[in-house]
């Protein structure tokens, strides 16, 4: 699967999908990070394509690779909370899911680099995505009042090992389309089919004249 099935955003519309747009933008979301080598690698791309994106950092790795986390913000991308230990929400209390969430978000602010406008402002909402795409809805409302809850258009699946760098590559070019929300890991376990199909997919949308950018803010 590439493209989210259109049922899914109409069933949970309190779940960012896509980005509403007329223009050519792109929105790059990499989960799992930060790790030394993948991290580094798709930094280096995004640069070398002057594009920017949305990491989804879990705070384990976080609080493992620091130096790598404060390079995303000095290089003006933006950052999302992935939980403290990549939690499924399925099958967890609410409270120690949130508190996972929070734990996170603590590891962030120790860590934060000023300035960084890709960041959201003081009044914006926190930028969250559920590892595997699993939240419950308890823990969904307690989230919410502080929390945008970001899921993904496209679904690049490069954690994939039956998945080859080819298919992968050319399954994402085709489910992408103005506003989409993709998903790139930044991860040991997606490093070759994503150090295949990143730049490649950079370079197809450049010439079509898109641009990548950050995740809008999301006002509270």
């Amino acid at each position: 699967m590439f493209r989210t099935p259109s049922i899914l955003p109409w069933l949970f519309p309190q779940l960012i999908w896509r980005i509403k747009t007329t223009a050519k933008d792109l929105f790059l979301t990499f989960d799992d990070g930060p790790i030394p080598g993948p991290t580094e690698f798709v930094l280096d791309t995004l640069q070398h394509f002057q594009a920017k994106a949305t990491f989804f950092c879990i705070g384990e790795n976080i609080q493992k690779h620091p130096m790598i986390f404060k390079r995303i913000m000095s290089e003006n991308h933006q950052v999302g909370n992935h939980t403290f230990h990549h939690l499924k929400g399925w099958g967890t209390s609410t409270e120690k899911y949130v508190a996972n969430v929070e734990s996170c978000a603590e590891e962030i602010r120790l860590n934060q680099v000023f300035p960084f406008s890709a960041n959201q402002s003081p009044e914006s909402k926190h930028l969250f995505r559920p590892p595997f795409g699993r939240i419950r809805s308890k823990q969904l409302n307690a989230l919410k009042l502080n929390h945008e809850i970001i899921m993904w258009d496209v679904l690049t699946s490069d954690y994939s090992p039956s998945l080859t760098p080819e298919k992968c590559l050319q399954g994402t070019i085709k489910a992408s389309r103005s506003g989409s929300i993709i998903v790139f890991h930044d991860s040991l376990k997606a490093e070759r089919n994503m150090n295949y199909a990143l730049p490649r997919f950079l370079a197809h949308f450049r010439n079509l004249g898109y641009e990548f950018k950050v995740l809008p803010n999301f006002r509270s």
